[in-house]
């Protein structure tokens, strides 16, 4: 399941607005885990969705999980939330 969501993360990242069309594998693993730790949160590909915007908005840098991050960055994650349609 983790590959099928890794090679759907690949080809859903070009279309999600502002995310660079090459995600490396540090950027694939950082999203399954948030996709991980919001399973049953949302649809699957609402969650990918929100899960790409916010490691796109982390910078390249950044140590922290994206479920770690979105707790200090409250507009960001805002923001991801509306781009995916999270209800």
């Amino acid at each position: 399941m983790q590959k099928i969501i890794g090679c759907l993360l690949v080809l859903v990242a070009p279309l999600v607005p502002g995310h660079p069309a090459r995600a490396d594998a540090d950027d694939a693993r950082w999203v399954n885990q948030c996709i991980a730790d919001n399973k049953g949160g949302a649809a699957d590909s609402v969650v990918m969705a929100y899960c790409a915007c916010m490691n796109n908005k982390m910078g390249d840098n950044e140590t922290r999980s994206i479920t770690e991050w979105e707790k200090s960055h409250p507009a960001e994650r805002k923001s991801c939330e509306r781009t995916a349609g999270w209800k």
